[in-house]
């Protein structure tokens, strides 16, 4: 971890448990919400993870903003969520009324440089994060895809959203880096769309996140009507000991690398930013309300009975360091990452 990230956690964890840590709230910020709603976009369609972790946050979220607005989840799916963050860095009021969850991988896309990107990563306003993700790629009861080293020996058609979307290029990655033979097929406005396709046999798979999987789809689980390939993330997850992560599936070292650099999205996980230049005050304000939310007994209550993974939660400053780590990758890690998403 680089310094700047752990000093931002460990600036974020004294504050967290600082007495009188939480500051009044600011007489013209109450006023300001008292009388407007926030909306929470989300880029994808109802349904998926982002859908989920947004849905769970509003309807706590509004509480502890000064002034109690209403908080409402709006959807804005297109292009692998490219169009919502297009639209939030360069369209989307600038007032501390409109915030989002954050496409996990959109600072490595810029990083990378892929198309249509219109916004600089580094400028978004960040308020926090509600989890990190674990994410799977799985394939359906009837397909003769089982393991990953089945998808390495026959072509496997998996469903995605786009090509800016993880549901896309991580497969794609692993074609290059690790030698399997996915043929992705685009082109789903989202995960549900897609669930739906490989459960009328147009395509084999799909990718999502683990904790969205374990709420939307425990039946699938429970009577073991998917096959779990492999995760995505830096570290195993513990109830799935048993499925590779990327990042170990390369061929060499230097392919293990690369596929590492995809990981980093998930340690942005399900967080949620705003657009450039909301006023600072209100944009305290956002972030000292996410950081209550993730203290509510209430919402630790509520994703505990709906078996909803929540944190470790990271703060606004921690996500800036985050995004600054992942924009300085070496370039060399950035060109092999790019031959294998073929950009």
């Amino acid at each position: 971890m680089h310094d700047r990230l752990r000093d931002a956690l460990l600036t974020m964890a004294v504050l967290a448990t600082a007495p009188g840590a939480a500051r009044a709230a600011d007489p013209a910020v109450e006023a300001f919400y008292k009388t407007r709603p926030v909306e929470l976009y989300v880029g994808t369609t109802p349904g998926g993870g982002y859908d989920l972790y947004a849905r769970v946050v509003a309807r706590f979220l509004g509480k502890h903003i000064p002034g109690n607005p209403a908080v409402v989840v709006k959807n804005m799916p297109g292009a692998g969520q490219l169009t919502m963050s297009n639209w939030l860095f360069r369209a989307a009021p600038r007032d501390g009324t409109v915030i989002a969850m954050a496409p996990q991988a959109f600072a490595i896309e810029q990083a990378l440089r892929s198309d249509g990107i219109q916004y600089d990563a580094a400028k978004f306003s960040f308020v926090g994060r509600v989890a990190p993700v674990v994410e799977i790629t799985y394939t359906w009861e009837t397909s003769p895809t089982k393991t990953l080293e089945d998808a390495r020996k026959r072509e496997t058609v998996m469903g995605a959203s786009g090509p800016t979307s993880p549901t896309f290029y991580y497969l794609k990655a692993l074609n290059e880096l690790a030698g399997t033979r996915f043929r992705i097929v685009n082109g789903y406005p989202g995960g549900g769309e897609t669930n739906l396709a490989m459960q009328r046999g147009e395509v084999e798979g799909n990718s999502k996140s683990w904790a969205s999987m374990k709420v939307d789809n425990a039946d699938w689980l429970r009577e073991k009507k998917v096959n779990l390939l492999l995760q995505y993330s830096l570290e195993r997850a513990p109830d799935l000991p048993d499925v590779p992560l990327m990042m170990e599936l390369g061929r060499s070292e230097s392919d293990r690398t690369a596929l590492k650099v995809f990981a980093m999205g998930n340690a942005m996980g399900r967080s949620i930013f705003t657009a450039p230049g909301v006023p600072p005050e209100r944009l305290a304000a956002l972030r000292e309300a996410f950081d209550a939310t993730m203290r509510d007994p209430e919402l630790i209550e509520f994703t505990r009975e709906k078996n909803i993974d929540i944190g470790p939660p990271l703060g606004g400053a921690a996500l800036d360091a985050l995004v600054a780590e992942t924009l300085a990758f070496p370039q060399a890690v950035l060109d092999t990452v790019k031959r294998a998403k073929g950009d």
